[in-house]
């Protein structure tokens, strides 16, 4: 497990369309991964199924093992021409992944991909013709650090007749995506303040569909996440072993389970007062734990801000300046962690169960639930202990 690669993409549509007209689809397994990124001709229902058809086709046919002529020239001829402007009903960029890290990348009529790297390497485009269609084909060795970036047309167009005459141009789009890849972690972030950008220069108006794709290849960070006291109190002594013997950056969600750190590891639990919010308990300080916070309610406040993170394209869900449990483990889980072990006790607390419900009914079990589905949507690897 040497590389993490962090895939995440992000859009808007057209003002007043229901259905955007950029589509991604992606393929990831042990062998490798395929991703294609297509931009439909026009907007809503027709662009929509036209970047579907693309990116349906392409991620198939790659994932059967065909070529990549094969694969362009099947869309090619599968996808009818625009009889008026010449064009083809959608354009593409194919970025195919070996489980050696080799990176081949083939554009057509998309704006050209973005690559960022500590390291300073060139890269060679080669024009080649495939079923009459222009092709641009390069090749990266991803290594640690590196960063591809893909975006619709509809970024480079973003502001013009608006807040910029011209648009945003490619080099102005590169150095801001550079900055973004240099603040940020995770490829969701980055995506969500590039596509926010876009927005504000349509004037929340968007011209044309915009779409941003980002992989970063990053270091596997894990977060081992202990939530709740085991059923049996005699297992009280094998969860604090799991805790003191981690290496993983770590986490405790509840009071209790903080209570049995401190008292099975001999250590002194220490509340934050100042870090508490009108609606966020504070959190507290144990040493060799990288956060320890309340249970249900800061469970709950993050399953909010990550439920917003994955449905919202531009939403800023938490200021960099935050200091509260909610802040803070919503920041652990979205930007810094990309594999995750949740040690769940199953020891129900009376407190957590609505008395309108059946008793089976666990308010805590089904926020944890609700919180790895969303965090499974965004590629995080979770594993999930039952104790």
């Amino acid at each position: 497990m040497k590389y993490f690669f962090d895939i995440n993409y992000k859009s808007i549509n057209k003002y007043t369309e229901e259905l955007c007209g950029d589509k991604v689809e992606y393929f990831y397994d042990d062998e490798g991964i395929i991703i294609v990124m297509s931009d439909g001709l026009g907007s809503g229902v027709k662009a929509n199924i036209l970047a579907t058809m693309t990116t349906k086709i392409a991620v198939t046919m790659l994932k059967e093992g065909a070529s990549i002529d094969d694969t362009i020239e099947t869309i090619i001829n599968t996808l009818p021409e625009c009889k008026v402007r010449k064009l083809a009903y959608s354009t593409f960029t194919i970025i195919k992944i070996d489980k050696y890290n080799n990176a081949y990348i083939a554009e057509y009529d998309n704006p050209p991909y973005f690559f960022y790297s500590n390291r300073i390497i060139p890269i060679e485009k080669k024009e080649r013709t495939i079923g009459n269609k222009k092709i641009y084909e390069s090749n990266i060795q991803l290594e640690m650090g590196d960063t591809l970036c893909v975006v619709s047309d509809g970024a480079i167009h973003a502001g013009i007749g608006q807040m910029l005459n011209l648009g945003w141009s490619w080099d102005e789009i590169y150095e801001y995506l550079r900055e973004l890849n240099y603040i940020n972690n995770s490829s969701q972030l980055i995506n969500g303040n590039f596509i926010g950008v876009c927005n504000n220069l349509y004037n929340n108006k968007p011209g044309d569909d915009t779409t941003i794709l980002t992989l970063k290849v990053r270091k596997p960070e894990i977060l081992d996440v202990f939530i709740g006291p085991p059923q049996d109190k005699n297992n009280d002594v094998y969860l604090s072993e799991i805790m003191k013997t981690s290496p993983n950056i770590k986490i405790i969600c509840g009071g209790t389970t903080a209570l049995i750190a401190e008292r099975e590891l001999g250590l002194t639990l220490e509340v934050d007062m100042d870090s508490m919010k009108e609606d966020v308990p504070p959190i507290a300080y144990i040493e060799g734990f990288d956060l320890v916070t309340e249970g249900v309610l800061t469970l709950g406040k993050t399953l909010e801000n990550i439920k917003r993170l994955n449905n919202s394209n531009y939403e800023n869900v938490i200021d960099s300046n935050d200091y509260d449990g909610c802040s803070l483990l919503t920041n652990l889980l979205t930007d810094v962690g990309t594999h995750m072990n949740f040690y769940l006790g199953n020891a129900v607390n009376p407190a957590h169960q609505n008395p309108n419900f059946p008793a089976d009914f666990n308010i805590k079990k089904n926020i944890i639930n609700n919180l790895i589905a969303e965090l499974k949507k965004t590629g995080k690897k979770i594993e999930v202990i039952h104790i």
